[in-house]
């Protein structure tokens, strides 16, 4: 349970925060659309609109908006065309990098997506041509607790697969995606209070990047991120940065 949590980075962030909201909030509204209509409108029995609609609470998106967004997806009106495409491709360095989109219209999609990868000395691969580098989890984070113990138990017993925590006293919880709902739930019946939660494609190897590699990878992953399309991107870059980068 101790030290830096390795699980810190395993998604791309940018820093850059500032005019991201709409952004954030068209990816958000897009997922809890599909998910509404994959799974129905009911956030009880739809684990995967429960987190999306957690998400987008997180992110201050009003309820009427969320609410839009549910009715719009289970009525199978508009958004209804929309699907789920993953893209899979090598960046600088040889780092794989996982995309993934929604989308309706594939031909554009994957002409952006392409287009990226050749413009940052990358290349898009076939399907299956990096998928096998990661392994899809959960991810849950809780920013503080008082007894580290009883969370650690809970965790554990609900079906968790580790449990860190950092140096600042957050906790990361690691789980297989079929324990990803009943580990949530057993944290909220006890109270506590989750920061974030996801699933996530996480690299079960990692690529070494010097800040060079570095820099030209993260660029690479912010240009993929600004696409409209795409709702997550992952890589098994092993990034190294420089003290005044941060």
């Amino acid at each position: 349970m101790a030290g830096h949590s390795k699980w810190a980075n395993i998604k791309h962030r940018k820093a850059r925060q500032d005019a991201k909201r709409a952004k954030i909030w068209t990816k958000v509204i897009r997922e809890i659309t599909v998910a509404a209509r994959l799974g129905g409108g009911s956030i009880e029995d739809n684990p995967r609109l429960r987190l999306a609609v957690d998400n987008a609470l997180t992110s201050n998106m009003p309820r009427d908006t969320i609410e839009r967004a549910i009715e719009r997806g289970a009525g199978g009106g508009e958004g209804a065309t929309v699907e789920e495409v993953s893209y899979e491709g090598y960046g600088p360095g040889g780092v794989a990098i996982f995309v993934e989109t929604m989308t309706d219209n594939r031909n554009r999609t994957v002409a952006s997506i392409r287009h990226l990868f050749s413009k940052h000395n990358g290349n898009l691969g076939t399907d299956g041509s990096v998928a096998y580098l990661f392994d899809k989890r959960g991810i849950i984070q809780v920013e503080h607790c008082d007894d580290e113990d009883a969370l650690l138990e809970i965790a554990l017993d609900s079906g968790a697969e580790d449990v860190e925590n950092d140096d600042e006293g957050a906790t990361t919880i690691l789980t297989l995606v079929e324990d990803f709902t009943s580990v949530i739930n057993a944290l909220r019946d006890a109270e506590i209070q989750l920061t974030s939660s996801e699933i996530a494609m996480i690299p079960n190897t990692s690529v070494p990047c010097d800040e060079d590699t570095t820099e030209k990878v993260q660029t690479l992953l912010e240009a993929f991120e600004d696409l409209d399309d795409v709702q997550n991107v992952y890589s098994n870059g092993e990034f190294t940065f420089s003290p005044d980068s941060s």
